[in-house]
């Protein structure tokens, strides 16, 4: 595909997705590093990896599937000269279809230095789908998915890193154990060469008619508060269920529960005082961040009492990057999707084992953001909202052994709020400086709590 795609339109495009990860580095350079043909004829689809260049020197590499033909291109346009079109491939039917035939038959495809490999579960049938309709979800950033005959959704990992994709693991752990509050997986796709071995996709089931959690929040916190509080006390009972099934199995080294140790503690401090660091220290000068301006020494000494707080319990695998958003409802029980994790960590820091409580840290802060988002006035709302959660949650996870003592665990989470408003603060300025107060204010109440 390096001869049909001219580089300048290459860097052109990446750097115009929401998907490139550095917008705020310069892109110097774009070309592709492997690529393997899926179909030849017309329209051409090439499976490709692409390495962007960026100024500091760093490299990126990143999925596209490339469609070339000399009529209709069905995604957007990359490049069009001498007569033929390049175009994004991975919403165009003719790849889907490619692509469901090489899962069905655990197929591969070789590239110039590697290999294409293709999995199903059992849940793929033998039938192949009609694909009536095949159609993009309009609204990510760090992934891109499609959902097919609104049955089943195909999500390609954009940023391609070495390693086993935590979702993939997590998917594939819940359909051995028995967690029926997660999507089930059908299929998935890697690529193993010299340079890495990386997951780059899967396919599960899409869930048609369920509300995210988020949009859920904005519609009833204003009109219907009970509603919302009960079902985030049910909402509490499936997060610790989740937990309860990632603990559950110590055979399994990936997934079998560990103490926390000192060292394990030393290491997790250091990586926040690293996190704190970077944060605190490129804060632009604005009003809206005057309250915590110079303050990253006092967030620092908070976190640095996660050392001497005594036994943290268990380090499980555990959701990563739990908030309202990965959270479904599909008008009678909760869903929980997205097992990536932060999508701004790597990815082998997001398959470390944690304290389960960093999940629930996350729920409680997009229970926070909600909150300021609708602007509700109610003072009492969020922390009955909270109380609903932790409840039901505490009950769920108490037969597992895997929670320190209550007082630790209230302690913990606090603490885990901190880490998880400091990462909100870093993600806000990046990415949607209009919203950088909510995680201002929180940094704030929790220094001051």
């Amino acid at each position: 595909m390096n001869e049909l795609v001219p580089e300048q339109a290459l860097v052109d495009f990446v750097r115009a997705q929401r998907w490139f990860g550095s917008k705020s580095s310069e892109l110097s350079g774009a070309q592709i590093a492997d690529a393997a043909e899926v179909r030849d004829g017309s329209p051409r689809l090439v499976h490709a990896l692409v390495d962007a260049r960026l100024g500091s020197g760093a490299h990126e590499t990143y999925q596209v599937v490339f469609g070339a033909t000399g009529g209709e291109a069905h995604g957007p346009t990359i490049d069009a000269s001498e007569g033929v079109v390049v175009y994004e491939a991975l919403a165009d039917p003719c790849f889907i279809r490619e692509l469901f035939h090489l899962l069905r038959g655990n197929g591969s495809l070789g590239s110039g230095d590697g290999t294409l490999e293709f999995s199903a579960s059992a849940a793929l049938t033998a039938e192949a789908p009609a694909f009536d309709s095949v159609r993009p979800v309009q609204l990510e950033q760090s992934n891109s998915s499609v959902i097919v005959n609104d049955e089943l959704i195909v999500k390609a990992y954009r940023r391609v890193e070495a390693g086993v994709n935590p979702e993939l693991e997590m998917l594939q752990f819940f359909v051995q154990h028995g967690f029926d509050h997660a999507p089930r997986l059908i299929g998935w796709w890697s690529y193993a060469g010299p340079p890495l071995s990386a997951s780059l996709g899967i396919v599960q089931q899409y869930v048609p008619d369920a509300t995210d959690g988020w949009s859920l929040a904005l519609q009833e916190l204003p009109l219907r508060v009970g509603e919302f509080v009960a079902r985030i006390g049910r909402l509490g009972t499936v997060v610790g269920e989740m937990h309860a099934v990632l603990s559950s199995d110590p055979s399994d080294p990936v997934f079998s529960p560990e103490e926390a140790s000192q060292e394990s503690l030393s290491l997790l401090t250091a990586t926040i005082d690293d996190q704190i660091s970077a944060v605190f220290a490129g804060l632009p000068d604005d009003e809206v961040l005057a309250p915590i301006a110079g303050r990253g020494d006092d967030v620092r000494d908070l976190l640095r009492g996660l050392t001497t707080i005594g036994s943290v319990g268990k380090r499980i695998r555990h959701h990563g990057d739990l908030h309202l958003g990965q959270t479904l409802w599909d008008g009678g029980d909760w869903m929980v999707i997205d097992f990536e994790g932060e999508p701004a960590r790597g990815l082998t820091e997001r398959r470390l084992k944690a304290s389960p409580l960093r999940d629930v840290a996350g729920a409680l802060r997009s229970f926070t953001y909600a909150v300021s988002v609708s602007g509700s006035d109610d003072p009492e709302f969020e922390r009955t909202v909270r109380e609903s959660l932790l409840e039901s949650y505490y009950e769920a996870m108490r037969p597992t052994g895997v929670l320190p003592p209550h007082e630790t665990a209230e302690r913990l989470i606090r603490i885990f709020e901190l880490e998880k408003a400091v990462y909100e603060l870093g993600y806000e300025l990046e990415h949607r400086p209009d919203w950088v107060w909510i995680p201002v204010a929180g940094i704030v109440r929790l220094l001051a709590e």
